[in-house]
């Protein structure tokens, strides 16, 4: 779910202005990605107050997933240029993913386990927090059982990173004869999966886990990074369509999530679409233009930079705001939107914070150390 903005030094001035303008726009996308699944877990919140039947409206907010995971199908293509073809362009890459994705989610996770072990019966969830193996697989990104059945790492939220970081490294694996070349082999290797989830049955946990349909909207994301690497826009009145009709593709659905095929046709696609608009646009517009859309869209911009931080960090926002609403009685008073609201902007407080203080100094460091000084330094940033 990492993003990284292109280098546009290069760039004539006005270019620079409409690439920013156009990569601002993903970011926004990202931001709006990210809020959707905290309406969709401040909806539990609500309900557990006994304000759910005034909550948020019933949309799909869960499919701020899918457009995750087409982003970063697309973002794989788009920063990967032709250095991480050559020696040592896969271990770089996967560096790079390491910095970004690794330490947040490890001290989440080490946070939650903290929080099992110390108040067991503050988490409804927190039985596997004893099991070392289960424990050591949540960190390791593997994907493991619980005792109930359901594939799910210690911290939850955690299962779209298992995907994450497979989609990482069969992408890693397919670097060295160009982007095309390695989103070919990509897809190859998931149509196999997915044949083989539907068609071999039990499969172990693993491969189970990893031949699930969803696994192909990374491969939408993808064919949009070859499509905008390949030179191809799109007018304002195509992309403002296709904004559209992603948006009502997804909001039909209301707060059923689908599964199987049915996931990626019905909430990749609309999820694609919303991509497309926001990173297939032309190049134009005045400088004046760009002054006053810059900032309209930057608290959105800024918020989509910390989006990785939003998506980790809002359940623990989202509980501490419910144990003092409910602790205080403020709920009667307050409603589910008075009560929401205050929700939300504590979970992106939360998120910027976290962003600023320990997601953004962390990755530096880190991203540092495994690049042991400066060897990726010609490569763009993943």
């Amino acid at each position: 779910m990492g993003f990284s903005r292109t280098n546009t030094a290069t760039l004539r001035p006005a270019a620079r202005q409409d690439a920013s303008l156009r990569l601002n726009l993903l970011q926004v996308l990202r931001a709006v990605a990210a809020l959707m699944v905290v309406v969709h877990h401040l909806r539990h919140e609500l309900g557990a107050l006994a304000l759910g039947g005034t909550g948020a409206a019933p949309l799909p907010w869960w499919a701020g997933v899918d457009v995750f995971f087409v982003i970063s199908g697309f973002i794989m293509v788009h920063a990967t240029g032709p250095d991480y073809d050559r020696p040592g362009g896969r271990a770089r890459f996967l560096a790079h993913r390491i910095a970004r994705v690794v330490p947040l989610y490890w001290l989440v996770t080490l946070l939650f386990l903290g929080v099992a072990l110390a108040a067991p019966r503050a988490l409804g969830d927190a039985g596997a927090a004893t099991n070392p193996a289960y424990v050591a697989a949540s960190f390791l990104f593997w994907p493991a059982a619980r005792a109930d059945g359901s594939v799910l790492p210690l911290y939850g939220l955690g299962w779209t990173l298992n995907y994450e970081m497979f989609f990482y490294a069969v992408f890693a694996f397919g670097l060295g004869a160009g982007r095309a070349w390695t989103v070919a082999f990509t897809a190859a290797l998931f149509a196999v999966l997915v044949t083989a989830g539907a068609a071999l049955r039990p499969l172990p946990t693993p491969l189970a886990f990893w031949s699930d349909p969803i696994v192909t909207e990374f491969l939408f994301g993808a064919t949009l990074g070859l499509v905008h690497g390949g030179g191809i826009r799109l007018a304002a009145a195509p992309r403002l369509a296709l904004a559209l009709a992603g948006t009502a593709g997804l909001a039909v659905f209301g707060t059923g999530e689908p599964s199987g095929f049915a996931r990626p046709l019905l909430a990749g696609l609309p999820a694609a679409m919303l991509v497309a608009a926001a990173t297939l646009g032309r190049s134009g517009g005045t400088p004046s233009m760009h002054r006053l859309v810059r900032p309209l869209i930057s608290p959105l911009v800024r918020l989509g930079d910390a989006s990785y931080a939003l998506y980790l960090v809002h359940p623990f926002a989202l509980r501490a705001m419910r144990e003092a609403v409910a602790r205080l009685g403020g709920a009667p008073t307050l409603g589910a939107l008075g009560v929401g609201t205050l929700m939300l902007a504590g979970s992106v407080a939360a998120a910027l914070l976290t962003y600023r203080l320990v997601e953004r100094p962390l990755t530096r460091r880190l991203r540092r150390l495994l690049d042991r000084g400066g060897a990726a330094g010609h490569a763009k940033t993943v």
